[in-house]
């Protein structure tokens, strides 16, 4: 079984509907059998490369598909471009970025992405459940928060410590404010150290 990720260029953000809608009309057209203009970022793509009129998808199989995904959302973004994951349903847009630089996103259904846009974090913690069970914001060396279903958040920076958000808004609100260095989630909660 083979799954698939396009990438194109888009001027500004686009949110998930735009891209799905996206993706679904270039699959009704044909592949360009001899483009007359290929891409650069063709080169730098893994995986199986189809042309469609201004649009790349990518093929891989499945056993691969999250270390070959997080190379082409990494080719997709140094080529400024957005990345579509219709297995996934998200997109990843080229901006906003939060201001970590090198902060990584974690999945656990297994995707990885490096510096990802504001937005991809705020539709990826839609996607938490038994198959997705937490995602992450990481800063290697220096901190992170997590989220579990149940909206348990845990955030470490020196201590571990935990808290039980009402809701999936009030979890986005605290991811937002983390990628985007505020720290306004630090007062609203009763937090609680946890042992290491």
């Amino acid at each position: 079984m083979s799954v698939e990720l396009m990438v194109w260029d888009e001027p500004v953000p686009i949110s998930r509907d735009q891209a799905r809608a996206t993706y679904l009309a270039v699959k009704r057209t044909e592949p360009e059998s001899t483009p007359a203009d290929v891409p650069d970022v063709v080169k730098d793509l893994p995986g199986k490369v189809t042309l469609h009129p201004g649009h790349v998808v990518v093929s891989m199989d499945l056993d691969t598909m999250d270390e070959m995904s997080a190379q082409v959302f990494t080719v997709a973004r140094a080529h400024g471009l957005v990345c579509y994951d219709p297995q996934r349903d998200l997109v990843h847009n080229v901006a906003p970025l939060g201001v970590h630089e090198g902060m990584q996103l974690h999945t656990g259904d297994g995707m990885i992405v490096h510096d990802p846009d504001l937005g991809l974090v705020h539709d990826v913690l839609g996607t938490l459940s038994p198959r997705n069970p937490f995602v992450a914001l990481v800063n290697f060396g220096r901190h992170f928060m997590q989220v579990s279903p149940g909206y348990e958040l845990e955030y470490k920076e020196g201590t571990l410590i935990r808290a039980i958000v009402p809701d999936l808004e009030e979890v986005r609100t605290a991811f937002h404010e983390y990628a985007t260095g505020e720290r306004g989630f630090l007062d609203r909660h009763a937090w609680q150290d946890q042992p290491v």
